[in-house]
């Protein structure tokens, strides 16, 4: 029986991503943006041009990509430009919410100079007081004035909003009772609307991507400015949720692969007591159970990517995918700084910062903690736990 790893696709899409990468962004450039925390316009072009932000979604909203070609894009940028995979996750929930709930002209506005590069989108849900329970002490409203709605609020740790052409914003229109995710609606706002504040946060992380804070200060916008079901906007985002904890896990598995892949590579290279450090058993142990956790986490992956492509049920696995993922991918990012000793702590080497952007999907999109609860639910059938 044929693997999805096994097919020609996968690998076309990884190779094409890697020769890219290799032109534009290699790994001297990549720390350097790194290290002035520039975002990577070169290689944002590049690869929207070669059609891997669209990869097959429709502008007209009657296909969307294949959670699986997502899945190699975002496990190869992960592996070299850990950022941009970040970038990459964003826009691919763009692209999916509005092909599947965009009107005509929305697509037209926005999604299609979306998927060849001209514009990219930022995602506003997270809130100063809120983070997993954030629809329940959602602050941000909405109100209906004569020509469209008028938003007010604040959003926290949204990511590319300094440079984004729209952001895709959460606010709440109507009161809901109890555990409700009703009454809150989606909304397209140009990044240059009046009223519309961001302030970049300073972050250990994720340095070629900025991350905001984003205030609406009596933002005006029109009836078109709704994106899909007023007072269903978070029920259309659970519908995108599979497809996000897929892409962290794509993106965690990459950074697990980066970081094992330059720790082997130092441990050949390294002598200590006349021989290289990579022949001393201790550090062949660490290694070996890094990789078969790395490779449980890609097949985990590939098995949700596949359930979700055929339309089965891909909660769970796509579940158990984000957390092996981030498992391993912290797992092999501590392993290879302990390979390479101080040099570890070095700027100079990709290592720190493979350590440092892995521990992103450890709560991102959502904590694997509320994942492993989720797990415990669905598979196990245990009670709810929250």
């Amino acid at each position: 029986m044929s693997s999805p790893l096994d097919r020609p696709e996968v690998e076309e899409i990884k190779q094409i991503v890697r020769d890219i990468v290799a032109k534009v962004s290699p790994p001297a450039r990549i720390h350097e943006l790194d290290e002035a925390e520039t975002y990577d316009e070169a290689l944002w072009t590049a690869l929207a041009e070669a059609g891997l932000v669209q990869l097959g979604a429709e502008s007209d909203g009657s296909a969307s990509a294949s959670h699986l070609s997502q899945a190699a894009v975002l496990e190869e940028l992960g592996a070299s430009a850990t950022s941009m995979a970040v970038s990459f996750v964003v826009q691919y929930m763009g692209v999916s919410l509005l092909g599947k709930h965009g009107t005509a002209e929305q697509r037209a506005r926005v999604l299609e100079p979306l998927v060849v590069g001209e514009g990219r989108v930022a995602f506003a849900l997270t809130e100063p007081d809120g983070g997993t329970d954030v629809v329940r002490v959602m602050r941000t409203q909405a109100e209906r004035v004569a020509d469209g709605w008028r938003i007010r609020g604040a959003k926290l740790w949204i990511s590319g909003a300094i440079d984004c052409k729209h952001l895709i914003v959460l606010a709440r229109t109507s009161e809901s009772s109890g555990s409700s995710v009703s009454g809150v609606t989606m909304f397209l706002v140009p990044r240059d609307a009046a009223g519309v504040s961001v302030s970049e946060l300073n972050t250990m992380a994720i340095h070629g991507l900025s991350t905001c804070e984003v205030g609406f200060d009596d933002v005006l916008v029109g009836e078109d400015a709704v994106l899909g079901e007023v007072d269903r906007g978070f029920h259309q985002v659970l519908g995108t949720l599979n497809g996000e904890r897929l892409n962290a896990a794509a993106v965690a598995v990459g950074i697990g692969r980066g970081a094992l892949d330059a720790a082997v590579d130092y441990a050949t290279a390294r002598q200590a007591f006349g021989r290289p450090i990579g022949t001393f058993q201790a550090l062949q142990h660490r290694l070996a159970t890094g990789a078969i956790h790395l490779e449980s986490a890609r097949s985990l992956l590939y098995a949700a990517a596949t359930a979700a492509d055929t339309g089965e049920d891909a909660a769970v696995l796509s579940a158990m995918a984000k957390v092996a993922a981030s498992d391993a991918a912290t797992e092999l990012t501590d392993t290879g700084m302990r390979v390479m000793g101080g040099s570890g702590l070095s700027r100079e080497y990709p290592m720190q910062r493979f350590f440092r952007d892995a521990r992103l999907y450890t709560f991102a999109p959502l904590t694997d903690e509320m994942m492993r609860n989720f797990i415990a639910e669905r598979y196990l059938g245990l009670p709810r736990s929250y």
